[in-house]
């Protein structure tokens, strides 16, 4: 006879598995729930939308995916988002966390949230940007202490030392000041390390240094250490005439016409200020070489004296002209042997770096073309010509009404409320010398090498006859760009006791 099984033995045979398979499916249960309920604040309208949605279907990934994409989306196309960003208090990612986990926000709060604190961040970043560029301008502006030292001590030397006032050329070689037979280099500058340069590197390089008379046209304040300079650093071979605007005897008109060109440069100046003052454009990257405008050198008489170098030097016919931030590298003797095909001046218009690339600038840089006699007449796309390394044909200038014409294009621009060009010696000068300018090869003059990012290649360097350091970055300044001071510094003569003194180092 066989014996039946308890009822209560089935019932813990039937229930002991069931309990077991419970324990192990219970906590897989309750943190999918929980996940569920906690993830329906961010994705769904309700937490049983949710439920609902992933028990019986869809992807977790996929959802999240196009519920981010959704919201990310609503928020990139809200306006609202840039004029509520200074109400957005979190300032890191973990802020942000903490946020959203104590308030359960949705996923559309993440998104307009994560937008203002990338837009605050921006913003911040476009401003540190912009004063960094407004100091880096700034240091642009001023004399170095060790360039102010050198004056006053080469200055102190002209007072106290008879050799430093010598006869600046020596009398033997007067003659050559007016001979057309020499090469006439002409520098008009406040700054007697920079013209050192210019004067040593030309001769260094040149095929024949003897043939070379270099005239340095400076201040009333900087005749003195100017001068002591070259009296006391005989620049081997070359004849250097150095001369202060207060020794020249112009005519009464000359006076005038010089005194009223400066101060219509300085109304366009001050103009050009009080825009930039008044005007908020912080986070304008484009304004950012407006700050150029506001350098000193931009209503110096020296810089602005440039087109009146016929009366500076009536007995000359041809000269070159160098401004005092160039390095010569190649022998330029050719230069006043160039035939300029019956125009004025010989300058660098086409550029290396092929068809539609400016050497320097385009007319629209310089030029209001909203003005309609400047739309009339020139095209915003043309190129403008470099001045810095030019040569000029004064002998044909001096039958021109190029002058003339510069200065009526000045009261021109006075008249129409000083919003024709921006501020700087080039501008109408491109009117003035408009039709007169024979183009010379590229390699003759590179240019733009004061600039934070020159886009100039190494091989073009090396090829090129002059490199000009055009822009705010000067090589004597310490903004100088390292990589491109070493092609000045190595003119200069450190071990100088002048140099020593004052701490000029390189």
């Amino acid at each position: 006879m066989k014996a039946r099984a308890s009822p209560s033995i089935i019932r813990r045979s039937f229930i002991l598995p069931v309990l077991l398979m419970l324990a192990f499916i219970l906590p897989f249960m309750f943190l999918r729930v929980a996940y569920l309920v906690l993830e329906s604040s961010t994705l769904c309208s309700s937490p049983l939308d949710c439920m609902r949605l992933r028990l019986f279907g869809g992807s977790d990934s996929s959802l999240l995916r196009k519920e981010l994409e959704r919201a990310l989306e609503e928020v990139n196309n809200n306006n609202e988002v840039g004029e509520r960003i200074e109400d957005v208090s979190s300032v890191s990612f973990t802020d942000l966390v903490k946020d959203m986990v104590l308030n359960r926000q949705d996923i559309k709060a993440f998104a307009f949230k994560t937008k203002t604190m990338i837009m605050k961040m921006e913003r911040k970043v476009q401003s540190s940007r912009w004063r960094e560029s407004i100091y880096w301008h700034l240091a642009s502006h001023g004399v170095p202490k060790n360039l102010h030292c050198l004056h006053l001590k080469l200055a102190e030397e002209y007072a106290v030392n008879a050799s430093a006032r010598s006869s600046l050329p020596s009398p033997e070689y007067m003659s050559r000041l007016t001979d057309s037979s020499f090469d006439h280099v002409v520098l008009l500058t406040d700054n007697v390390l920079a013209a050192s340069v210019v004067i040593s590197s030309t001769v260094k390089n040149s095929g024949n240094p003897g043939k070379l008379v270099f005239h340095v046209v400076t201040d009333k304040k900087t005749y003195s250490p100017m001068h002591s300079w070259f009296a006391m650093n005989i620049v081997a071979s070359a004849v250097v005439e150095v001369k202060g605007l207060h020794q020249y005897d112009w005519s009464h008109e000359v006076n005038i016409g010089v005194k009223e060109m400066l101060e219509i440069h300085r109304l366009i100046w001050s103009h050009k200020y009080k825009y930039m003052k008044g005007e908020d454009f912080e986070f304008l990257v484009d304004h950012e070489r407006d700050l150029e405008f506001l350098s000193p050198r931009f209503i110096s008489l020296l810089n602005h004296l440039r087109i009146y170098i016929p009366e500076l030097f009536p007995d000359l016919n041809k000269i070159v002209f160098l401004d005092d931030d160039v390095v010569v590298q190649r022998d330029l003797s050719s230069l006043w042997h160039l035939d300029l095909n019956g125009k004025i001046v010989g300058a660098v218009v086409d550029s290396f770096c092929g068809d539609g690339c400016c050497p320097g600038r385009k007319y629209k840089d310089y030029f209001n073309f909203s003005d309609p006699v400047i739309s009339a007449d020139f095209r915003p796309d043309r190129c403008g010509w470099l001045y810095g390394m030019n040569v000029f044909d004064l002998e044909a200038w001096r039958k021109t009404n190029i002058t003339r014409t510069y200065h009526r294009w000045l009261k021109f621009n006075l008249d129409s409320g000083l919003e024709l060009w921006n501020p700087g010696t080039l501008p109408p000068a491109l009117i003035a010398f408009d039709g007169l300018v024979h183009d010379i090869d590229p390699s003759w003059h590179v240019a733009g090498l004061g600039y934070r990012y020159p886009q100039v290649s190494l091989q073009t360097l090396k090829a090129a006859a002059v490199i000009h350091f055009s822009g705010p970055a000067k090589p004597w300044l310490e903004i100088g760009i390292p990589e491109l001071r070493s092609l000045w510094t190595r003119h200069v003569n450190f071990s100088n006791k002048f140099f020593t003194k004052c701490r000029i180092e390189e």
